[in-house]
């Protein structure tokens, strides 16, 4: 008679019908947010162009100048100004003009450039290693058709995008069950360390973050160059790679997570027999140096852990903006905490799941190390939340702040989870003592269950212990492989009986499993967070737009009526002044007559006041272009602030007048 493996139960059933169910609903979430979150969203942005964007200028530029929010890295080709046909008419000499809290790059044109529209596309990265990139078209003389096509692609985007954005989720995911795995092992249940499923779980976090990290830095030249995935394997490209602060952060990740294979190595194989044997032993020698070893490990493993962290602390959000100095550690400990938390939720459900005897103690020990690791997260994200958000409008107003309100709410979630959970454990009975008197039950039933086989088995010939030597020698491989496969039944049904002796577990498991889940959704909007520009940047580049008649984008435009009192003495002069903001200007004037028409005049002068500051009238002379039409290049306007525009217009011998408008300079 052939024995039959035991039925799985309802509620076993209806738990691995959950799972895929789990698995596909949060696969959903995350390709919902890889499309959702665009590369675009870096934390530099261009503010001003010299010339701008559709500025139609009277001669030649002798360079183009870029102006950014924050530092960029930039190389001699990460600026292009191609001519109507396409053909570059740059010198490839990448000029810094950087000073102060002025970030400007450009770069020079030759001389004796024809008339035309011409396009400018740049690139580069910020300084939180995010590409971006641009393009615009001016013209010289005046707009023409022109063979250049605007490129819509972002940098940062498209497959090599996409793929260079898992790999940043899967780093996150791995660093966080690597301490975190490692933090509940050594803090909360010491005996874990020779329990197989937390070993699996903690070296394949290894694995993860040691594979996701080399494919950023693979992938980091395409990335944030042409978006081909056959630059991934250019040296040259690779070379420069390591030379940036990013590429410097992903290699010395790689160093550290060979220091971290070590710690594993230890962890899992000195470490885990030594604890075994003082648990076998019970000698007080034992004990003090399984106590010294788990202390090294605990030293080294968050010297370790926080070497890692710092590598994404150097090369992003922390490492820009206000307060560097304090805002490094912050994030560093910000990671810490997160890990720590989150990683040893993970590890508690495996052990939960996967080992029938943790104790009472351990989750009690893991919740005094949860509320440590939240009270940490919460002193480290207001100050984060300040940095990056820096006002109540921002925190409503801006993806930024949206998002860390998802982020706060989901937080608000878990650690209602977490208080139902601790119910749970406050009702969970003694391991030990349930474990002993149910596998006593469990290895009773399973004497009886044997006994009875081999009576049944003698009755048709055949002996138990034939059958356990038909296991290994029995030349038909199906009855091999089926008797195995009941044996691991009886062995899985033993372990779950043991499992699910304390009611209380099974209900910890439950919001356990609950906590996990809303802690994957929670990982993946911090990952989001740190590809989204922050909202003080936002407010900032929207304060330099609102409230002025100039910004630094947009030229400065008026129209100011006069009258001489002569013959032919009433029109209008339009002033365009370009960018409009402080430094170097474009200024063009037309004057037209009162029906219209373009009006020739024998003199027009102009000059800026800045009465706050007592500087000034600064004179223009514009040179005529055309009839009814001046201009003036590199006009200087040294401040921001309320300038007066005084223009001064003859239309006779003797009958001039002046008229004037205050504009707001950027």
């Amino acid at each position: 008679m052939t024995a039959t493996a035991p039925a799985p139960s309802a509620a076993r059933v209806r738990a691995t019908a959950l799972l895929p169910r789990l698995a596909l609903v949060l696969a959903a979430l995350l390709a919902t947010l890889f499309t959702a979150a665009s590369p675009a969203a870096a934390h530099a942005a261009l503010t001003a162009s010299d010339p701008t964007d559709g500025a139609v200028v009277a001669t030649a530029p002798a360079q183009v100048t870029l102006s950014f929010s924050e530092q960029v890295a930039m190389g001699d080709d990460s600026i292009r100004v191609l001519d109507p046909q396409g053909r570059r008419v740059d010198t490839g000499e990448l000029r810094d003009m950087c000073s102060g809290n002025t970030v400007r790059y450009g770069t020079a044109l030759h001389t004796g450039l024809p008339d035309g529209t011409y396009t400018v596309a740049w690139q580069a990265v910020s300084a939180d290693s995010h590409p971006i990139s641009g393009a615009f078209t001016f013209s010289i003389g005046a707009p023409s058709a022109t063979d250049v096509t605007l490129p819509t692609a972002q940098a940062g985007g498209g497959p090599v995008g996409i793929a260079y954005g898992i790999a940043r989720y899967a780093a996150y995911a791995g660093f966080t069950v690597l301490v975190g795995g490692a933090a509940f092992i050594l803090l909360c249940w010491r005996r874990g360390a020779a329990e197989r499923p937390l070993q699996k779980l903690v070296v394949r976090a290894w694995v993860t973050l040691t594979a996701a990290t080399l494919v950023m830095l693979m992938l980091r030249t395409p990335y944030t160059g042409s978006g081909r995935f056959g630059d991934a394997f250019d040296l040259d490209g690779l070379r420069a790679v390591l030379e940036t602060k990013t590429g410097a952060s992903l290699v010395s990740r790689l160093l550290l997570l060979g220091a971290a294979a070590l710690f594993l190595a230890v962890l899992f194989g000195v470490y885990a027999r030594r604890f075994q044997e003082t648990e076998a032993d019970g000698g007080a020698e034992e004990a003090k140096e399984t106590g010294d070893l788990t202390f090294g490990l605990v030293i080294g493993g968050a010297v370790v852990s926080g070497g890692i962290a710092a590598t994404w602390a150097l090369a992003e959000h922390a490492s820009t903006g206000i307060q560097p100095g304090i805002a490094m550690p912050a994030d560093v400990l910000h990671l810490m905490a997160v890990a720590t938390w989150l990683g040893g939720l993970a590890a508690l459900l495996v052990a939960l799941y996967k080992v029938p005897g943790i104790e009472r103690a351990a989750v009690r020990r893991f919740s005094t190390v949860a509320f440590v690791s939240v009270a940490v997260l919460a002193v480290t994200g207001v100050y984060q939340a300040w940095r990056q958000v820096g006002s109540w409008s921002a925190l409503t107003g801006t993806d930024y702040g949206r998002l860390l309100l998802v982020k706060v709410a989901l937080v608000a979630v878990l650690l209602g989870i977490a208080f139902l959970s601790r119910r749970w454990t406050a009702r969970l009975a003694e391991a030990g003592d349930v474990s002993r008197e149910t596998e006593a039950g469990v290895t009773a039933t399973a004497d009886v269950s044997r006994e009875t086989e081999v009576e049944v088995t003698a009755a048709g010939g055949v002996s138990r212990e034939t059958s356990a030597v038909t296991v290994a020698e029995d030349p038909d491989p199906r009855r091999a492989a089926q008797l195995a496969r009941q044996r691991a039944a009886r062995e899985n049904a033993r372990e779950k009986r043991v499992r699910d002796a304390d009611p209380g577990r099974t209900g910890l498991r439950r919001s356990v499993l609950a906590e996990t889940a809303v802690a994957v959704v929670l990982l993946v909007v911090t990952t989001v967070l740190t590809s989204t520009e922050p909202g003080r940047t936002v407010e900032k580049e929207a304060g330099n737009t609102a409230g002025s008649t100039a910004v630094p984008a947009r030229a400065v435009k008026i129209t100011l009526p006069f009258d001489t009192g002569g013959p032919n003495g009433k029109g209008s002069v339009r002033l365009e002044l370009d960018p409009g903001r402080v430094g170097a200007n474009t200024l063009h004037l037309w004057a037209e007559s009162g029906d219209g028409k373009p009006l020739d005049l024998p003199e027009i002068k102009v000059s800026f006041t800045l009465a706050a500051k007592d500087i000034g009238p600064l004179p223009v002379a514009p040179d005529r272009a055309a009839p009814g039409h001046w201009t003036a290049s590199g006009v200087q306007l040294p401040l921001a602030g309320e300038w007066r525009i005084d223009v001064t217009v003859r239309t006779s011998d003797i009958d001039q007048t002046t008229v004037q408008k205050n504009v707001k300079i950027g």
